[in-house]
């Protein structure tokens, strides 16, 4: 049912079988997080709890406290797997993505609108990128992660 791109699987070293759909499934968790959050359009969670008069009425807490928790995993999982100056890094990578679109007029940021979509995407590919860099990290060098030991503090 599913294209090959998405249900492809690949082997590892020590015989697990891994599908890629995992890629896609957060690529796209990461962006519904980013445009849920807020968006140009206005149909977003922003817009949902700053227009109410009760704040605490019905599922508001409940969706207040569920997003918040949803941004807290996150940005620890971003600063966790890419640290502070590799999310700067990722920031200014996206940021020269979005320069050169604008340099060949495919969008136009002095519109809010398109600068605003922009911005949301390039966030929800931030998150991705954080929750997938230890993934990417070990393809490329067969090291998932390290710790610090005590003689490199």
């Amino acid at each position: 049912m599913l294209p090959n791109v998405l249900t492809k699987t690949s082997t590892t070293k020590s015989g697990k079988k891994v599908t890629h759909l995992a890629w896609w499934v957060t690529l796209l968790l990461s962006l519904a997080l980013a445009i849920g959050t807020w968006n140009p359009s206005g149909n977003h969670f922003i817009h949902y709890i700053s227009n109410v008069d009760d704040i605490f009425s019905g599922f508001k807490p409940f969706g207040i406290l569920l997003m918040m928790a949803l941004w807290l995993l996150a940005i620890k999982s971003i600063f966790q797997s890419l640290g502070f100056f590799g999310a700067l890094i990722t920031v200014i990578i996206i940021g020269a993505f979005i320069w050169g679109l604008q340099q060949y007029h495919i969008i136009d940021v002095s519109n809010f609108e398109q600068a605003g979509w922009a911005a949301t995407i390039g966030i929800g590919l931030l998150i991705w990128f954080g929750l997938n860099a230890s993934i990417i990290w070990k393809k490329l060098t067969g090291v998932y992660t390290t710790d610090a030991t005590s003689e490199d503090l």
